[in-house]
């Protein structure tokens, strides 16, 4: 197919900032583009603006920006180590990581097509849980703003790789955003560790190969690394890592709703504290209950108690603390009963399917360790019983607290002699429930004679025992929860529980066969109940558990990647004449671009080597295993007929693959003199009528090209290149095929101008005089007044 070079301005606008990254969207017309304060814009064709996505942080600059192929999620890498996934559609940021080193750079491999065959495994698990599973209820208490990068939910569609370059050299790899799909340390495989700098990541178009980019001392290599795992293994790892996004997703549900469970706690707290608390504080140990029991069993009420229930607590501000009270509980009872159980109930499907691959040893062997996977198993089946203690224990305290409220009510009205309803008459039950809350209002000391205990001025208990100078039991009264609210409280908290809820029959049973038998207590099909962990303790025990399932994955695929060939593109300058990382935010000495030629079927690398050279290599990823080097300078040659003299001085500023059949370049004039402006110019260079110029080589394992090729001018090979003079001084390109549009910044990076590529003979306008350049400067102006 004949490329088009032909060009129509669409428009140019002055931005308000630097722009210092651009992408555009390969199938919208959308294009995202990173400013110096650390924002991410998100705009149409036709400038309109559709989502400004803040900084994650002060002094953050945006290193990498990535679309996924054929959706609006926009994967953004900062400098601050944070990759964050957006999504265009919903204005949302969808999840984040967070790494330890500046990141290099980021990007989407293209979408998975695993291909089926007799002895692959068909991965069709797609939302099959959706038939068994109910949809977990909305946490509509919690505030969205609250979320962190890592507790929402993970981006739906193509499945892909996300692939995180780091500085320091160390390359991750996530399928689906979700699993770990294996890392690897590029500086263990380089012989000068110390003049290192890695330039691009990529992997191959079958997804069983990488390769890297780098500088090794004073050498520009291409590495190529095999991994067997990843050929072997991508559609099992495909339906592992749909499971994984699946508990991630669950984990952030499990996380949201400790959240508002602890919000609700922390309601009653404030209640409860408020009036009643404060009563409390101001009596001696062991005082509260027994007045209340005087006042329940006798009806005699002392001095502190009328006090407390006729001038600090009212009959109105006691309904309204009641109510309050009573509406936090029942919010946490709905959250245990309906959001905790059901996630819990999730999770255990999905580490039970999980478990079940890995008993398919032919296909997950490499992924998946069964015991490590049933051992998770147990811990979520013990998660889930930790869940049902504690909503026993919330049902128990919502029970005496309606109880305690009601005669709390009914006290002051026989106190004050008013009339009583007959509703409010207790039965013998009832009187017994509130005689077992009033004895276990405080907690039992195990020794009350170790020591005395005195109530000082402020209200708070204090140890007088002089003879030891250790803290005695006493001591923890000073911190104590008064109305014995810390049997629900305690297992919101990283500690163990102080307090056990009383076992039920069939437990008490279950306890002592277990007590009985060691053999059937230490057997791996039951689940284990350890009564002493809170629930955050037991939640984190599962999580732990969680995580070890997917450590195999990552230690597996990691492990396999060898070292294949090393290919040495160029010598390099000394290292220290190299841009220094704040200066690489203009233009670096190595550009590169990537692309698969799905056609062909070969992985495509375009990479500047000089100022003045580029080369271009392609991968075949057939049987034959060749190499294709084609190298072009912007130089004239020997025989190069004469040209404008602008072309005699130019260098490369930026080069992105159009398609798989050319390349847009960025080239700049070289001025020597100063204060003179040097002229850009957009090259549109055809690798089809460039083939002819190419070389040959079969892949071995070490490789040195500057040996085995030849660099031709551009202007020597015929139909190849076409020249398009620009306005300014251009420094950033970005371009797009699919959607026909190139991108250029001028005026240092303030100005962005927007082409339409291909364009029909007939409506070419695309003669770049100075009065053309003139009116865009005209409707830069007009469209800045027009947002002022």
């Amino acid at each position: 197919m004949a490329q088009s070079s032909s060009m129509k301005l669409l428009g140019a606008r002055n931005m308000s900032c630097i722009v210092e990254r651009m992408e555009w969207n390969n199938k919208m017309d959308l294009i995202a583009y990173g400013t110096e304060k650390g924002e991410v814009i998100i705009q149409r064709l036709n400038w309109q603006k559709i989502v400004t996505f803040p900084t994650p942080g002060e002094d953050v600059r945006v290193r990498s920006l990535s679309w996924q192929m054929d959706e609006t999620l926009l994967a953004v890498g900062y400098s601050n180590g944070k990759v964050a996934l957006l999504d265009a559609e919903s204005e949302t940021i969808i999840s984040g990581l967070i790494y330890e080193d500046d990141i290099k750079k980021v990007y989407f491999s293209k979408a998975i097509n695993c291909r089926e065959s007799i002895d692959s495994y068909v991965c069709n698990a797609k939302d099959k849980h959706k038939r068994y599973l109910p949809k977990l209820p909305p946490l509509t208490n919690i505030d969205p703003c609250l979320k962190t990068l890592d507790q929402k939910c993970f981006p739906k569609g193509s499945p892909c790789f996300l692939v995180v370059i780091m500085r320091s050299g160390k390359v991750h790899l996530l399928l689906l955003g979700a699993l770990q799909a294996g890392s690897m340390d590029l500086t263990q495989h380089i012989l000068h560790p110390e003049h290192f700098d890695v330039y691009d990541v990529r992997l191959n178009g079958d997804f069983n190969a990488i390769y890297a980019l780098l500088r090794d001392g004073h050498q520009l290599k291409l590495l190529h690394f095999h991994n067997q795992v990843l050929q072997d293994s991508i559609s099992p790892m495909l339906e592992l890592a749909a499971h994984c996004a699946h508990i991630l997703e669950t984990k952030n549900y499990i996380n949201d709703t400790q959240q508002c469970l602890t919000e609700a706690w922390e309601t009653v707290q404030l209640e409860m504290d408020n009036k009643l608390t404060k009563y409390a504080n101001s009596q001696a140990y062991g005082m509260i209950s027994a007045n209340f029991l005087e006042l329940l069993v006798f009806g005699y009420a002392t001095l502190e108690v009328e006090e407390f229930l006729f001038e600090t607590l009212t009959e109105k501000v006691f309904k309204k603390i009641a109510n309050s009270v009573d509406l936090s509980l029942n919010n946490m009872q709905g959250l245990v009963f309906k959001q905790l159980n059901g996630a819990a109930i999730n999770m255990f499907y999905f580490l039970n399917t999980i478990a079940g691959f890995g008993r398919m040893t032919h296909f997950f062997d490499a992924l998946i360790s069964p015991d490590v996977a049933s051992e998770a198993m147990r811990a979520c089946g013990a998660f889930l019983l930790k869940v049902h203690e504690l909503q026993r224990t919330i049902d128990t305290l919502v029970n005496d607290m309606k109880l305690f409220h009601s005669w709390i009510i009914f006290t002051i009205l026989r106190l004050s002699n008013q009339e009583i309803p007959d509703d409010m008459i207790f039965s013998g039950k009832e009187n017994e429930a509130l005689v077992e809350f009033f004895c276990g209002m405080e907690p039992e000391l195990s020794d009350p004679e170790l020591c005395d205990v005195d109530v000082d001025t402020e209200g708070e208990e204090k140890c007088t025992d002089e003879s030891s100078s250790e803290l005695c039991p006493n001591a923890m009264l000073v911190s104590r929860s008064k109305f014995n609210l810390e049997r629900v409280g305690q297992y919101l908290e990283n500690s163990y529980l102080t307090q056990q809820q009383p076992l039920q029959v069939t437990e008490d049973l279950w306890s002592e066969l277990l007590e009985e038998n060691e053999c059937l207590a230490q057997c791996q099909l039951f689940v284990p109940h350890d009564k002493k962990l809170s629930l955050l303790q037991q939640r984190d025990k599962m999580f732990n558990a969680i995580d070890a399932v997917f450590h195999k994955p990552t230690e597996s695929i990691s492990a396999s990647f060898k070292l294949n060939t090393t290919v040495i593109c160029s010598d390099l300058p000394q290292f220290a004449c190299e841009p220094s990382p704040e200066l690489d935010q203009q233009h670096e000495f190595i550009n590169c671009s990537y692309h698969v030629n799905e056609l062909n079927k070969c992985d495509m690398l375009a990479v500047t080597i000089s100022w003045q050279e580029a080369m271009v290599l392609e991968i075949s990823r057939g049987d034959d295993y060749m190499l294709r080097c084609t190298r072009v300078q912007l130089l004239p040659g020997p025989f190069t007929p004469q040209l404008h003299e602008d072309y005699y001085n130019l260098r490369f500023v930026d080069l992105q693959f159009y398609n798989e059949s050319s390349i847009s370049m960025l080239a700049q004039t070289i001025t020597p003199t100063p204060g003179v402006r040097p002229h850009s110019y957009f090259v549109q260079f055809s690798l089809s009528a460039a083939r002819n110029q190419s070389t040959q080589h079969q892949l071995a394992p070490l490789m040195k090209l500057p040996e085995g090729t030849v660099t031709h001018s551009i202007h020597d090979i015929p139909d190849a290149a076409t020249f398009k003079g620009l306005d300014g001084v251009c420094e950033l390109l970005a371009v797009s095929g699919s959607r026909k549009v190139a991108t250029v910044l001028s005026d240092r990076r303030r100005k962005m101008t927007i082409f339409e590529m291909e364009i029909e003979e007939e409506e070419d306008d695309t003669e770049m005089s100075q009065a053309s350049f003139l009116e865009i400067s005209k409707e830069s102006v007009l469209a800045d007044k027009t947002d002022a």
